[in-house]
């Protein structure tokens, strides 16, 4: 079983193949350059690299959300048009999940959080039992404080682990509460951590059609919100 995975939810682009025993190879930018930039290029030439074909990928999987609307809509779209092509199902993986599945830590609190601007993160929570990852909290669009709150409210001690590009945002507020992060290597979303995560969700046969993808949005994109300021909501 070959997958292709493929994050593009934030300033990373992530592309990974994964098979059930190993990452066949990954690649990673976390640059300024758009995602309709870098996405196909990066699958076409990783697809080179690691000689095999496209019609080799047996399952595509996609970082689902929460995340950028515009990069939630880039990777959503290219990981349709390509399962729809193979003829091959569709693993959604949300994002938080994904992000926290890089953390092998069972001691701690597992908290990603991605920057949602307005003074907001996109966040849950996860604790790790063995290599079991279980998200004990809902998917978040809160304050970093209103966070604080729920990893406080668990019976852990208040120990946690913070990882995501919402760190460098919040990072001397994370020191000030004792919080740890994990090294750069781990911090941000990963193809490889989506496609391991998929290979567990296709086990469990959690996968769609091409046609039956839903992204996690959690809130209203700008564009809604400030039509709706000018227009009135129902």
């Amino acid at each position: 079983m070959k997958v292709l995975a493929i994050d593009t939810t934030a300033t990373v682009s992530s592309v990974a193949v994964v098979n059930e025993n190993e990452v066949m190879g990954e690649f990673t930018i976390n640059y300024k350059k758009t995602h309709s930039e870098t996405l196909m290029p990066m699958i076409e030439n990783l697809l080179k690299t690691i000689e095999i074909d496209i019609s080799d990928i047996n399952f595509v999987a996609c970082s689902s959300g929460p995340g950028s609307f515009t990069g939630l809509r880039i990777g959503g779209s290219t990981a349709k048009a390509i399962a729809h092509g193979l003829g091959v199902p569709l693993v959604p993986v949300p994002t938080l999940d994904s992000l926290a599945y890089n953390i092998f830590e069972e001691k701690k609190l597992i908290v990603p959080i991605m920057d949602a601007r307005r003074s907001e993160v996109y966040s849950a929570i996860y604790l790790r039992e063995g290599k079991k990852l279980k998200r004990i909290s809902e998917y978040l669009a809160e304050d970093i404080t209103t966070v604080f709150g729920w990893v406080k409210a668990h019976d852990n001690n208040s120990e946690a682990i913070f990882l995501g590009d919402g760190v460098s945002v919040y990072k001397e507020l994370l020191v000030r509460e004792g919080y740890s992060v994990p090294s750069i290597n781990m911090m941000l979303q990963r193809g490889a951590s989506v496609g391991a995560l998929a290979i567990e969700l296709i086990k469990q046969g959690k996968f769609v059609k091409y046609n039956e993808l839903e992204l996690i949005y959690i809130r209203k994109s700008q564009a809604e919100r400030e039509y709706e300021r000018r227009h009135g909501s129902d």
